[in-house]
């Protein structure tokens, strides 16, 4: 972050937060299906993070710092709180074609938090497996054993899926 040295920890905070908000709501939305709560998480999530800017070691982790607030903010919203579930998420009629996607929601949604952090993380968000780790406060190799376990059980959750569907048909 080449603006680090010249601008405030405010400043900069202020900057991350506004640069990747609307990656922060994805990744809300992503868990709480629901868009007036990924937006609660979000301004909350960001209010923290300016209001304990001052606890920011280095400037140069600021990104990293605000997407382990995020995660937080997120997680801590489902305590007390029953998650989601896909029955009870309502879409908008004629997307047929996102079908698959549905199911791919439905699959995310069976994972751990911190699984599904991780593959969102890596895959939607296209973080490196270091900055994850830093993010989730974890070695990068549990980064990537969690990765690879939630790979491996999208896959033969989706394979199960397909292979219903077929029966089905």
């Amino acid at each position: 972050m080449a603006f680090a040295g010249k601008l405030s920890k405010e400043e900069i905070v202020e900057k991350v937060i506004l640069e990747n908000y609307d990656r922060y709501y994805r990744l809300a939305y992503s868990y709480v299906h629901n868009e007036a709560d990924a937006c609660d998480i979000v301004q909350n999530g960001a209010y923290k993070a300016i209001l304990k800017c001052q606890d920011l070691k280095q400037k140069e982790y600021a990104a990293t710092w605000v997407y382990r607030i995020m995660l937080n903010e997120i997680f801590s919203s489902f305590r007390g709180r029953d998650l989601v579930s896909l029955e009870e998420t309502e879409y908008e009629e004629g997307i047929e074609d996102a079908y698959r996607d549905f199911d791919l929601e439905a699959v995310m949604n069976t994972l751990s938090g911190k699984d599904k952090a991780v593959v969102e993380l890596r895959y939607f968000e296209e973080l490196k497996l270091e900055e994850i780790a830093d993010i989730l406060h974890e070695n990068v190799n549990t980064v990537k054993s969690r990765l690879y376990r939630a790979l491996r059980k999208l896959r033969i959750e989706l394979e199960e899926m397909d292979y219903e569907r077929a029966v089905q048909a």
